[in-house]
């Protein structure tokens, strides 16, 4: 177990600090070459980058709750290394949970050192994909992070379901 959570914990420490730098690297590039409302398209006008400033959650809810969102993906940052780090069984799950980090990581990092201020500080979005929300490369980690963890959940359910079954 010990060298599980060892292994483990290199791959989900390294994948989040992966997915947050480069979302920050992103975003850096992407405040340095757009103004605020400023759209670029990239296919037509379906698919497009433009610059917003969120200051709720997805879809922009809860805009009043900053505080709340950063105090959430502090405390998920802190219980992935601390609480579900040795808990983890697959690199599917491992890699899920680090990608979620990853992004939160991101993100927060946003709401502690960006505009109004610490700690309320709006998350930079900027990938417009049709009528569809405008979110970032934190965002897209979250979102493929949850589908790599639940596929690990189930093979993990599987996998164990089959070493249960009597052999005949």
């Amino acid at each position: 177990m010990a060298t599980l959570t060892r292994r483990y914990g290199r791959l989900v420490l390294a994948i989040t600090l992966i997915v947050a730098v480069v979302d920050q690297a992103v975003k850096t590039l992407v405040l340095a070459n757009m103004s605020p409302g400023e759209k670029v398209p990239i296919i037509g006008d379906w698919f497009r980058f433009l610059l917003t400033f969120n200051s709720g959650a997805a879809f922009s809810m809860g805009e009043n709750s900053t505080w709340v969102f950063t105090t959430i993906q502090l405390v998920f940052i802190v219980a992935v290394f601390t609480y579900f780090l040795p808990r983890l069984g697959s690199r599917w799950t491992a890699v899920g949970v680090a990608l979620i980090a990853g992004g939160a990581l991101g993100n927060v990092i946003d709401r502690l050192f960006r505009a109004p201020g610490f700690f309320v500080g709006h998350v930079v979005d900027f990938i417009s994909v049709g009528n569809f929300a405008i979110f970032n490369v934190a965002d897209s980690a979250i979102t493929v992070g949850v589908v790599v963890f639940i596929i690990g959940v189930v093979l993990e359910e599987n996998s164990k379901s089959t070493a249960e079954e009597p052999v005949k």
